[in-house]
């Protein structure tokens, strides 16, 4: 069986920039993992929202997908909004296995390397 698909969940943002670190982690993704399905999607301001991404990779045979919100901890969007569109996912695609992660700034490894960034010195 084929590893779950990723999709990488963020609030959103109409500055492109914004999007950049989110798809830089994408990309990591794609170069270290080969094979391994990784998309973006935003909860509101640009596209694709997490439906449309969810719709892609269930139309290209994800069995799974795992929803990993990108936020630092798990407010209002992680806490009331992500779950809905998750149980609206789950009747759209019945047959696909949909897991939510944790927000990824709760991680304690995530925890951990902001401290040590933030413990930088500054460049001489």
């Amino acid at each position: 069986m084929s590893s779950p698909a990723i999709i990488l969940f963020s609030h959103g943002s109409r500055d492109p920039l914004w999007r950049a670190p989110i798809e830089a982690v994408a990309s990591r993704i794609a170069t270290q993992h080969p094979g391994q399905r990784v998309v973006c999607a935003y909860l509101e301001l640009c596209t694709p929202t997490l439906g449309e991404a969810a719709a892609e990779l269930v139309a290209q045979g994800a069995p799974a997908i795992t929803v990993v919100p990108m936020f630092l901890g798990t407010g209002k969007h992680a806490r009331e909004d992500l779950p809905v569109l998750v149980d609206e996912l789950r009747r759209a695609h019945p047959k696909t296995h949909f897991h939510v992660q944790s927000a990824i700034g709760e991680d304690v490894r995530m925890t951990a390397l902001m401290a040590e960034i933030a413990c930088e010195p500054p460049p001489a």
